[in-house]
């Protein structure tokens, strides 16, 4: 008898979990409705489908579970096992858990549609108010394209700003550079002897260039007479 029962409770068990397995992958379907870039006006053949799907498992879960309750109520107290009542608890708390899923999915699939129904009333009525009134349509597009225009200036301006802004501090910076060689020069011609030495460096670098020309034209000569 204990071994029959607890064969029963394997079996429902592992109905309960593959039921538990289907409503999640119906609930990831149903949640994707909600979230279409355009929502239809009224619920689909397949949204509705899903939708009493998810509901039938639900309840298909609901009576699985209370077999499951009566399975264990019905053994002994010595032979219910902690483990078994602890896979119930956890049986229940997910089809609760799916059972507020379902119910937050329609609130925010309703929302959804409410709103894309709002929009799609609002946008009728300026096409119905503009193809009335063809001369306050005219208008608004000029203003439309009056604000394009706005706009287009004032990012040339913010253009023309930042140029104007990195020429000026190219100029403070050639000031800049030019004031130092002035301060450098100034100075350098208050120093005892500083030109002399530079006029030395001068000429020995001149001296030093006259010399090494001489040396490779004297080497290209003997390359040629040798060549």
């Amino acid at each position: 008898m204990a071994t029959t029962a607890g064969h029963n409770w394997a079996q429902l068990r592992q109905q309960a979990r593959a039921l538990e397995a289907q409503t999640e992958t119906y609930l990831q379907t149903y949640s994707q409705f909600s979230t279409q870039t355009s929502i239809p006006p009224k619920p689909t053949k397949e949204e509705k489908n899903t939708e009493t799907k998810l509901q039938e498992l639900l309840d298909k879960r609901e009576g699985v579970i209370a077999q499951l309750g009566r399975l264990l109520d019905s053994e002994a107290t010595l032979t219910a096992s902690a483990l078994k009542q602890n896979n119930l608890a956890l049986l229940r708390d997910k089809l609760a858990d799916h059972r507020r899923d379902l119910a937050r999915l329609r609130g925010a699939l309703k929302e959804a549609r409410e709103r894309a129904n709002l929009l799609g009333s609002v946008r009728d009525d300026i096409s119905a108010y503009r193809a009335a009134n063809p001369a306050a349509a005219e208008a608004e597009y000029m203003l439309d394209e009056r604000a394009r225009l706005d706009r287009s200036h004032d990012v040339a301006d913010s253009v023309l700003s930042q140029a104007y802004a990195v020429q000026d501090s190219f100029a403070l910076q050639r000031e800049t550079l030019a004031n130092i060689n002035r301060r450098i020069t100034h100075a350098a011609s208050h120093v005892p002897g500083i030109n002399t030495l530079i006029g030395r460096i001068s000429s020995k670098k001149r001296r030093d260039g006259i010399i090494m020309g001489s040396f490779i034209a004297f080497c290209f000569l003997v390359f040629w007479f040798f060549l």
